[in-house]
């Protein structure tokens, strides 16, 4: 679990990786060995309350601290559903990060037991088909208010698949929780979201 003061030191990391792009300084980062441990994190960011870049690792790749730091940079300035962040708009970015746990297969005998293994504000899911896959976080399901069947067919259409794909014996599907804290502004309070 990550504290409100751990939460704080990583979204102004996030911020300064970020920040770092655009003046060429060099992240100056004392806490590393604090967050050390190796942890899946996804870095989103918003502008004006709306969806700016989100990228992340579901895994845990990185350690956290380094996570972080790429992920930040990636959702900035790589997410191909939106142009590259410019240094005039970072003062209108709030920063948002999710601090995964392990993707676990969701086991089931048949695919109608799916939707009552899903936990809505608390899961998010990862469908995997093929060369296809797709992830939501769990704040996704709870802002479109989804039931467990709407959060697979979601996730189904994140993965490039049909809605119901997710009741192909071919399909992957796991779960995972993750602990999220954001600003309420930008550079602002964190609360933590779940």
């Amino acid at each position: 679990m990550v504290s409100f003061d751990d939460a704080k030191s990583l979204i102004d990391l996030a911020r300064n990786s970020i920040t770092t792009v655009f003046n060429k300084k060099s992240i100056d980062f004392t806490d590393s060995k604090i967050f050390s441990d190796m942890q899946g994190v996804f870095v989103t960011l918003h502008k004006l309350e709306k969806l700016r870049g989100c990228i992340g690792y579901p895994r845990a790749y990185y350690p956290l601290y380094e996570g972080v730091i790429r992920a930040a940079r990636a959702a900035a300035f790589e997410d191909p559903r939106f142009p590259k962040v410019t240094s005039d708009e970072l003062e209108d970015i709030t920063i948002e990060i999710s601090i995964l746990t392990v993707p676990k297969k969701i086991e089931v005998d048949e695919h109608s037991q799916y939707p009552h293994l899903i936990n809505i504000g608390k899961d998010g899911l990862i469908i995997s088909k093929g060369n296809n896959s797709g992830l939501l976080l769990p704040q996704v399901f709870v802002e479109h208010n989804c039931t467990p069947v709407q959060a697979l067919e979601f996730t189904c259409q994140k993965a490039g698949l049909h809605n119901d794909a997710w009741k192909d014996d071919e399909v992957e599907i796991q779960k995972f929780q993750s602990q999220v804290f954001k600003e309420e502004e930008p550079h602002g309070k964190i609360i933590e979201v779940m």
